[in-house]
């Protein structure tokens, strides 16, 4: 490979740029440390926020991996009833945004609901009963979102090894629960490692969930910084710290699978046949699973929607849902067209240069929606005051230019999902061989024209899923929307938001209940490639 490559770095580098420049400007607010902020910070914020954001990556990190390698073990290696079923199925939590199942849970759960006051009617008294609005219910609540993570990767895992590798281990005189520990594990780590990592990332970027636990962490820390204190450079200090703590998380995942090299290949379906009194102890804990995390909440939203829905569903509704959807597919044809320009110059300008570039033109996902949000609106910012003068000479009424608009929403949002459109493009370039290239040139198709003529066309698929993932990801994003947005531009997300900040559940049921079910697009795709290699 060679070092430099002058074209492909000359194209990659504007669209780096998109997360290179906020992640910046966060990170400089660190170097420029200014005395009042800092204290401030230490002596009434960063003490709880520390705390509550490191027992909740902890408490996160041991849910995700318990529900996540029992469930991926049992569908991938286990035969029981309902195992196909399940196989799939456990995958729409994925689809329940952690913020809708916050709040469904404190309706169910907490004192004055359903549940309890069903306890108080049978016993007298629910004092015993463990309180939803605490540490634990975010941890529980984030744990039953974010475990489909590792489920997956888990289950990719377990389904290379199959049934062989336990019974090699039993033929050297290994029981078959030490094999699981000794030998299907370790051999799992890298797929366990990267899942994890996911989940503990969308815990760190996770905004609506922990806003409506009142439990205070970085995400909210900013937010409120910015918004109720209106102190952007403590919003941009907090900002710079959680950027760091990002990296130290990915440093960390980096060290944990070390230069070890992991091979497999799916085998054929051989699977343990458990007994009838472990095969319907298997089916329960899926089933219970599956109930808490995605249909009671999903029946307790359309019985909801159900109550308000002539009340509530009005005019305002149109709006809502065209905002979303429109910003939605911009944000998806946007990052589908960048990414694919991405992955072509990866592709035809091989480099050093042009691996670090696409690294971290991607690595926005990684980075909390907040972050993001300060470290594009301080550029625009500033930008807007030199224009203002120019504007003004103009006869221009007004007192932003670019501050508040869709353009800059778009741009957060890019840099935040471009991963997302990237992956799919990524795998779908690699099933081209460079013969085909090399017989389009020799019939003379150009540079340009390889990729309209020959990619393009045999990249389609995967340009449909990039698009459908990151449409979904944007209709679910709160916090770049609720920070970023033009005033009085409000999204269903946001709406979800305004409800559920003033305790009214009900009214947040119905645009859930749209988000939810546009979630459940990538989610049956991702279903289906999984099941394919299976």
């Amino acid at each position: 490979m060679r070092f430099f490559s002058a074209r492909g770095a000359f194209i990659l580098l504007p669209i780096a740029l998109l997360t290179i420049t906020p992640l910046l400007v966060v990170l400089s607010a660190f170097f420029q440390p200014q005395t009042e902020v800092w204290q401030h910070l230490i002596e009434f914020v960063l003490p709880s926020v520390f705390k509550n954001t490191a027992i909740l990556l902890a408490g996160v990190g041991v849910g995700v991996l318990l529900l996540g390698v029992l469930l991926a073990w049992l569908t991938a290696v286990c035969q029981f009833p309902g195992r196909g079923f399940f196989a799939w199925a456990l995958m729409l939590p994925l689809a329940m945004p952690a913020y809708v199942l916050a709040f469904v849970m404190v309706d169910l759960l907490d004192f004055t609901g359903p549940l309890q006051s069903y306890v108080r009617e049978l016993t007298g008294s629910s004092a015993w009963f463990p309180r939803i609005r605490s540490t634990g219910g975010v941890i529980l609540v984030m744990s039953l979102t974010f475990y489909p993570y590792v489920y997956l990767l888990a289950r990719n895992a377990f389904l290379t090894q199959g049934k062989r590798a336990l019974e090699a281990a039993q033929m050297l005189g290994v029981s078959r629960p030490r094999a699981f520990w000794k030998v299907a594990l370790p051999m799992a780590r890298p797929w366990l490692i990267g899942g994890l990592t996911l989940a503990l990332m969308e815990t760190l970027a996770d905004f609506g969930t922990v806003s409506i636990f009142n439990f205070d962490t970085f995400t909210t820390a900013i937010y409120k910084s910015w918004f109720s204190l209106f102190n952007l450079p403590a919003a941009s200090q907090l900002a710079s710290l959680l950027v760091l703590l990002v990296v130290l998380l990915l440093a960390m995942e980096r060290w944990a699978r070390g230069d070890r090299r992991y091979h497999g290949r799916i085998v054929a379906a051989e699977r343990i046949v458990l007994s009838r009194v472990q095969g319907w102890c298997a089916s329960l804990t899926c089933s219970a699973v599956l109930a808490i995390s995605f249909v009671i909440p999903m029946l307790q939203l359309v019985r909801w929607t159900a109550q308000v829905w002539q009340e509530d569903f009005d005019a305002r509704y149109l709006g809502f849902i065209v905002r979303s959807i429109g910003i939605s597919l911009l944000a998806g044809i946007l990052v589908t067209g960048l990414a694919l320009l991405i992955v072509f110059i990866q592709r035809r300008y091989p480099s050093k240069i042009t691996s670090v570039l696409v690294r971290f033109a991607t690595v926005g996902y990684a980075v909390p929606g907040t972050v993001l949000a300060v470290g594009v609106f301080i550029p625009i910012a500033w930008i807007d005051n030199q224009l203002l003068p120019i504007a003004q000479a103009l006869g221009w009424d007004t007192l932003q230019i670019l501050k508040g608009s869709v353009a800059v929403m778009l741009l957060a949002l890019a840099a935040r999902f471009m991963a997302v459109g990237f992956q799919p493009l990524d795998g779908a370039m690699q099933r081209i061989s460079y013969n085909q290239e090399d017989a389009a040139r020799t019939l003379g198709v150009s540079e340009c024209g390889l990729l309209r003529r020959l990619h393009i066309p045999l990249m389609r698929g995967g340009v449909l899923t990039a698009i459908l993932m990151v449409f979904v990801d944007v209709m679910k994003e709160m916090p770049i929307t609720l920070m970023t947005r033009p005033f009085g531009w409000d999204t269903l997300a946001v709406r979800v938001f305004e409800m559920t900040s003033e305790g009214m559940w009900q009214k947040a049921a119905l645009p859930s209940m749209l988000i939810v079910i546009a979630g459940i697009v990538p989610v049956i795709l991702l279903v289906n490639k999984s099941e394919n290699k299976s």
